[in-house]
């Protein structure tokens, strides 16, 4: 459920409203959304209604799931997230998220950044500074120096930039260089990450968890909204199930769902899903057909000496020939690949 505030409240008369709630055995959370003023709970018991008929409340969006903020529900338009005038999430575009999973060096990561900007005109570039990979004995990226080469992808060919952050200690340093920030499927469910990227002033891509619910990938999205920032975009990356031949299941069917149930944007992440570079022109020409906000697409010069899951990355010459179809399907469903 979530309540309207008709004005803005003193910090008291919040907590004195709050108070009210708990007497009636129902938590709630004080919630700034877009500059409006909310109390959102996920407490199934619906408020008497001599409390609801308060003068101060507004309009009642009466939903019992246990997220709130995130549904078509609340908000049954799409949010509209704005990089430039050419890279919008949320509308008819398909934006393509291009580049190689980690920033191994100066040198790859440019040519990479001339080789997607030159010959199709790509705007995001996608590299991590920081790896959280689950062997203590592989690559763990460059770190801040990882970032200052991001710095100049983004001054050298006018690039916006999305890189990951794992936890709370460098998110400051992130935010200062990404244009979008990515939280990573292990990172889900650090919730005081989620809670500080509430007060970031970026927009935040959310992957969501291999083994997580629909259910609980929206409620970590309601974690950031709620804590002020209404700009995130959702990530299907792939799913555990049962199956060993390819690295995740890409959930299409989650994903479809979630664009029914969320007004947020959503992305999908053809080359972690499938794990498998020959594989990924296929799945991610699926992923277009399914009318997608945006494509992470794994890309690298010499994917056979990658650092990090080289198995995935498109060579420049497989990347080359899977655009012209992919152009044609984000057509069909009438999108734009941007």
């Amino acid at each position: 459920m979530i309540i309207e505030l008709k004005s803005n409240l003193n910090g008291r008369k919040i907590d004195e409203l709050l108070s009210r709630f708990h007497a009636c055995g129902v938590e709630a959370k004080h919630v700034i959304y877009r500059g409006c003023s909310f109390f959102v709970t996920s407490h199934k018991n619906i408020l008497s209604q001599d409390l609801l008929s308060n003068p101060i409340f507004g309009k009642v969006f009466d939903q019992t799931t246990e997220y709130q903020l995130c549904t078509r529900l609340f908000r049954p338009e799409n949010t509209v997230i704005k990089l430039s005038d050419d890279v919008v999430f949320g509308e008819k575009k398909t934006v393509m998220m291009a580049g190689p999973c980690a920033v191994e060096s100066e040198e790859m990561a440019l040519s990479t950044a001339e080789f997607l900007r030159s010959e199709f005109g790509t705007r995001v570039f996608r590299a991590g500074a920081f790896k959280p990979r689950t062997s203590p004995y592989t690559f763990q990226g460059l770190e801040d120096r990882g970032l200052r080469i991001l710095e100049r992808v983004k001054s050298e060919f006018d690039m916006f930039v999305i890189t990951e952050v794992k936890d709370s200690s460098h998110l400051k340093d992130v935010a200062d260089v990404a244009d979008i920030i990515q939280i990573g499927t292990k990172a889900m469910y650090n919730f005081v990450l989620l809670e500080m990227c509430g007060a970031i002033d970026r927009p935040i891509l959310l992957k969501r968890g291999f083994m997580a619910t629909i259910k609980e990938f929206l409620q970590a999205a309601d974690f950031i909204i709620s804590n002020g920032n209404p700009n995130v975009i959702l990530c299907e990356r792939g799913i555990r199930t049962f199956e060993n031949q390819t690295r995740f299941s890409l959930d299409v069917c989650g994903a479809s769902l979630i664009q029914r149930t969320s007004h947020l944007p959503l992305v999908l992440d053809p080359s972690h899903a499938v794990g498998v570079a020959d594989l990924v022109p296929d799945i991610t020409r699926v992923a277009a057909a399914l009318g997608a906000d945006g494509l992470l697409v794994e890309v690298h010069p010499d994917p056979a000496n990658a650092k990090s899951d080289k198995e995935q990355a498109l060579s420049f010459d497989i990347f080359r020939k899977m655009m012209p179809s992919l152009k044609k399907v984000c057509t069909a469903v009438d999108r734009e690949l941007v």
